[in-house]
């Protein structure tokens, strides 16, 4: 006697846990309860108060993270290192920068820096060559940070 489609393989709510449903019957298999995403604003940080508890939903429809045997997708991400920004930055300054995805900010500081180097000859160049040597190790390492934070890294 067939009773109508049966729910879609995946895991489910069980307990203080999460159950695999094969799609015919329950599996043996067990898992803890995944946490919900955090939110986060605009550059990926997560909003002020975000911790566990509930969260509200959106205005239409329900959460995306409350539907029973959606894929749960878990990204890992390995931290930037700021001293490893400011050491590459330190030999060719924007390399810290490119290391870090700031790539046009980084072209642009080797750029300017090879520019100074052509503007010794007339003397003024000699500053341009120590700034854009100075803000390379700098962006490096704030870059490095701000990625780190972006994507809940302490560093």
């Amino acid at each position: 006697m067939n009773e109508g489609p049966a729910a879609p393989a995946g895991w489910y709510p069980a307990g203080d846990g999460e159950r695999y449903w094969d799609g015919q019957a329950w599996t043996p298999h067990t898992r803890p309860a995944m946490a919900p995403p955090v939110p986060t604003d605009s550059y990926g940080l997560p909003h002020q108060g975000a911790g566990p508890g509930p969260f509200p939903r959106p205005a239409s429809g329900p959460a995306p993270w409350a539907t029973p045997g959606a894929p749960v997708y878990l990204t890992q991400v390995a931290p930037k290192n700021p001293a490893l920004s400011v050491l590459a930055s330190f030999f060719l300054p924007g390399l810290g920068s490119m290391i870090n995805g700031d790539v046009g900010k980084g072209v642009g500081i080797l750029i300017g820096y090879f520019v100074s180097w052509v503007l010794t000859i007339v003397l003024v160049g000699f500053i341009g060559i120590l700034g854009f040597w100075v803000w390379g190790m700098v962006d490096g390492y704030q870059g490095a940070r701000l990625w780190n934070a972006r994507h809940g890294i302490v560093s």
